[in-house]
């Protein structure tokens, strides 16, 4: 039996490491994407008056079902550490430190657990 519960965290380790990672991954692509699009809007006046054109806001962005329950679940296991770095330090900061906190705690804690229960039976 305790052979199959340690299978079993660490699986469960291995996946919550993987969702968190690839949501965290999502975030940054969708970050380095707009990263044009904020800074055109931030310089939008003195381009418009310059070019004569009048410039459009960017659409939202629209996901997959996978992509939602993926940043859904990446949420969920990330929502006991919200708080631990203000949201004025900026949203790559929040993001960093929580996503670090759980690698910590789901990756290094549970697989610790596993290797304790694999070492004591």
């Amino acid at each position: 039996m305790v052979p199959s519960i340690v299978r079993l965290l660490r699986l469960a380790s291995f996946l919550v490491c993987v969702i968190l990672i690839t949501s965290f991954a999502f975030f940054a692509v969708d970050q380095t994407k707009s990263a044009s699009a904020r800074q055109s809007e931030s310089l939008g006046p003195a381009l418009a008056s310059a070019s004569g054109a009048p410039t459009a806001p960017a659409p939202a962005p629209h996901h997959s079902s996978v992509r939602t329950t993926i940043d859904e679940a990446a949420s969920a296991l990330t929502s006991p550490f919200e708080g631990i770095v203000p949201a004025s330090a900026g949203e790559w900061a929040v993001r960093g430190a929580e996503l670090v906190v759980a690698l910590a705690l789901y990756g290094f804690g549970l697989g610790y657990l596993a290797r304790v229960m694999r070492i004591r039976v």
